[in-house]
């Protein structure tokens, strides 16, 4: 008979961890399962899943499997238990005994009448979870600073009259306040049926931030870019900057250089226990065209000043 490694069917290491093993299971359940899969070979695949975690998730099978792995792990094809291997572990089969799963040959030679209450090939079998959903959830940033619902429509697996179908479902959901770009939210129960009685997959909110046409975003933090007249630079001035929940005035001091970064606290975005900044960087722009009485004004300003913006090139 055939030598089954367990391990290699569930796609885990030889010393994964309980939590590892189930994992794989379900997923491998799912993906294999005859109400899921209709592709021929799907149902057998199924069954080893199962029996490979029927042995995998027992401690004292599975550590009399690995003992057994160390000796079959030489001859998969043509496999014989070790001498007198059922008898010295008590699991010796007697004629008549009846096995509740549908188990391979290797399985009943070695555990014997112990079986499972586990079944397969269309009897009870342990639940399966459904599987998980993601989806992108675009939100504005003036959407961040409450709390808001938005309703959502996506698809999920679901099996009708034995055929594999997806179902389309709109839900109304609710985004946090505070939410950031990459942050997942989730709705629990919300994604696929399970399968056997097991529970539903959840949804999860992919948050993607939509662009805003004049905030970055940095952190919790946002930033603009305030333009200025020269003159407005060199003079000072007030000026009305927007903010995501108003506007608010703005105090130039004179001589105020390009890529300076003014703070307003308390303006940036708010996350679940704090609020950002804005943060205002100034960005000096020259008019498009400049009349006669300009350009005089300006070489005239250009006679009277000995101002170097490029001073500082000699020293390098």
């Amino acid at each position: 008979m055939e030598f089954k490694d367990y391990y290699k069917i569930l796609g885990v290491a030889a010393d994964a961890d309980s939590k590892t093993i189930k994992t794989a299971y379900r997923k491998l359940a799912r993906k294999y399962h005859p109400d899921m899969n209709p592709d021929k070979g799907a149902e057998d695949k199924f069954k080893e899943v199962a029996e490979a975690c029927e042995v995998l998730k027992d401690e004292g099978r599975r550590a009399e499997f690995d003992e057994l792995r160390k000796y079959g792990g030489r001859s998969h094809r043509d496999f014989q238990p070790p001498p007198g291997w059922q008898e010295s572990r008590g699991y010796h089969a007697q004629a008549g005994d009846q096995f509740e799963g549908d188990f391979s040959e290797f399985f009943n030679s070695i555990f014997g009448a112990r079986g499972s209450a586990f079944h397969t090939g269309g009897h009870r079998t342990e639940g399966v979870r459904g599987q998980d959903v993601e989806i992108e959830m675009p939100v504005f940033l003036e959407e961040t600073q409450t709390e808001n619902f938005k309703t959502v429509e996506y698809h999920i697996p679901v099996v009708e009259q034995g055929q594999l179908t997806h179902l389309k479902k709109h839900l109304r959901v609710k985004i946090p306040q505070g939410v950031t770009d990459g942050e997942r939210v989730r709705v629990k129960g919300q994604g696929a049926p399970g399968f056997r009685d097991g529970v539903a997959g959840d949804l999860y909110l992919h948050i993607r931030l939509v662009p805003h046409p004049l905030f970055d975003v940095q952190g919790h933090h946002l930033m603009l870019t305030l333009p200025l007249a020269p003159w407005e630079a060199a003079l000072g001035c007030k000026v009305t900057v927007p903010t995501l929940d108003g506007k608010v005035s703005l105090t130039i001091a004179p001589h105020t250089p390009a890529g300076k970064k003014l703070r307003v606290k308390g303006k940036g975005l708010k996350s679940k226990g704090s609020t950002g900044d804005l943060y205002v960087v100034v960005k000096i722009v020259m008019p498009p065209t400049a009349s006669p009485n300009a350009a005089k004004l300006w070489q005239a300003l250009a006679a009277s000043e000995s101002f170097d913006p490029r001073a500082d090139w000699s020293n390098a």
